[in-house]
């Protein structure tokens, strides 16, 4: 049975039917107004999804019907809803167009690098032994451009994989930049860095060991000690371990590298182990050639050896003219002492002390003998060289010499025997004029 109200609202619906013609024209211009709003939020959010769209559109509806037609009520309250992820969306936008840009550019500086370096390795090549010697200052700048154009390329590919990462992260609307991280991915990069990483090694590094061998061992003891650290703490990172921490790493590769070992801190995954087991071969490395550096550095050249073994000679034979001067003196005092025939505790004192004397003579004798026999087997080979040099050389003058007398010495000898034959012949040719019988 129907209710009174219900009755009552459809007599009133059924008074408003005979005037329901006069109020469709504005129906009808309130619907148009819906739609233009519709378009034109439509139009302002272009960046966002279509199904965004339609849901906003369909609630807008809603809304006008609820609201009676009013459009100025309700736009306020949809902008304020659909603002903060219209924004989100267009900056995601922004930024991965941005990201695009920088890895087109990225590409464009990583070839240009790599034909740099190609082109200088031809030329290196090339150029070497016809314009310019191996180890001469050309081919060092050349191989430190090598090398320099290596690094850059390599610094570009870790960009540009840097920004694929984050470019990835903005498409999947991921936070974690782990996740980008596949086996495949880190397989691709770890294989591009090693291909680009092959290039020509230069003379540089002999160069800097030569040079400044204490430096060189310096910076590269600490560059070690920071990436050996780092290595330890991202292979214990996920374990419960303290070597997951810097400060905690730093301790066990120092004590690791100087080969201490006090086992308080210790790796708990392989990856550690191996990261400490390479330190302590490379400290033992190292450790052997900070000896040699500091051995070269504190060892006497060749000539400050002369001037120190010729500065002891002389010292020694100051000593040995004492003990020699010693030596005489004990003994005219013994001669005297025997001579007054006086205590014999005074002769026996000076009998001992001229034994006293002899053996520091002696022991200062066989000392300077020792030095020099050390100082004649440190001549060294060139200087033994250019002494045989020269008297090869003057005995090659003295030869011409000699060579030059002989020849002047059988050139007078036929001088002298023409000589003897003339003479010869005019005495017989004077004795014949004066005695006609002897022909």
């Amino acid at each position: 049975m129907p209710s009174p109200a219900r009755e009552e609202s459809k007599g009133e619906s059924g008074q408003s039917e005979d005037g329901a013609a006069p109020a469709e024209s504005g129906d009808a211009q309130g619907e148009t107004g819906r739609r233009l709003v519709c378009a034109l939020e439509m139009e302002m959010t272009n960046y966002s999804l279509q199904s965004d769209s339609k849901v906003d559109c369909v609630n807008y509806d809603g809304v006008i019907n609820r609201n009676g037609g009013d459009s100025a009520e309700i736009s306020v309250p949809l902008t304020q809803r659909t603002a903060p992820m219209e924004g989100e969306n267009l900056y995601r936008l922004r930024d991965r167009k941005f990201l695009l840009e920088d890895k087109k550019r990225l590409c464009a500086m990583a070839l240009a690098t790599a034909v740099l370096g190609i082109l200088l390795m031809i030329i290196h090549a090339e150029t070497c032994p016809l314009i310019y010697k191996p180890g001469s200052n050309i081919a060092l700048i050349l191989n430190c451009s090598i090398s320099l154009s290596t690094g850059c390329l390599l610094v570009l590919i870790i960009a540009f994989h840097y920004k694929d990462i984050r470019l990835f992260i903005i498409d999947h609307n991921q936070v974690d930049w782990r996740i980008a991280m596949t086996s495949h991915r880190v397989l691709v990069i770890t294989l591009e860095l090693l291909v680009c990483v092959i290039h020509p090694v230069g003379t540089y590094w002999e160069v800097l060991m030569n040079k400044y061998p204490g430096r060189t061992l310096l910076v590269f003891i600490l560059c070690f000690w920071l990436t050996a650290s780092w290595m330890l703490t991202l292979c214990e990172r996920k374990t419960t371990q303290p070597t997951g921490h810097m400060d905690t790493a730093l301790w066990l590769i120092a004590i690791t590298f100087l080969t201490v070992g006090y086992g308080d801190v210790s790796p708990c995954t392989t990856c550690g182990k191996a990261v400490c087991l390479f330190t302590g071969v490379m400290g033992v490395a190292c450790t052997a050639m900070l000896v040699a550096v500091v051995t070269k550095t504190l060892a006497l050249n060749k000539g400050e050896k002369h001037v120190h073994f010729f500065m002891l000679d002389i010292q020694i034979s100051k000593r040995i003219r004492h003990a020699a001067a010693n030596v005489l003196r004990e003994c005219w005092l013994l001669h005297r002492a025997n001579l007054t025939k006086g205590n014999g505790g005074e002769h026996r004192r000076h009998q001992r002390c001229l034994l006293e004397a002899i053996r520091v003579f002696r022991h200062l004798r066989l000392k300077q003998r020792k030095l020099r026999d050390y100082v004649s087997e440190m001549v060294d080979l060139p200087k033994m060289q250019m002494i045989m040099c020269d008297l090869s050389a003057n005995w090659n003058n003295s030869y011409r010499e000699l060579e030059q007398r002989i020849l002047s010495m059988e050139q007078k000898l036929d001088e002298l025997s023409r000589c003897f034959q003339q003479t010869s012949e005019l005495l017989s040719h004077v004795l014949r004029h004066r005695n006609p019988e002897i022909r």
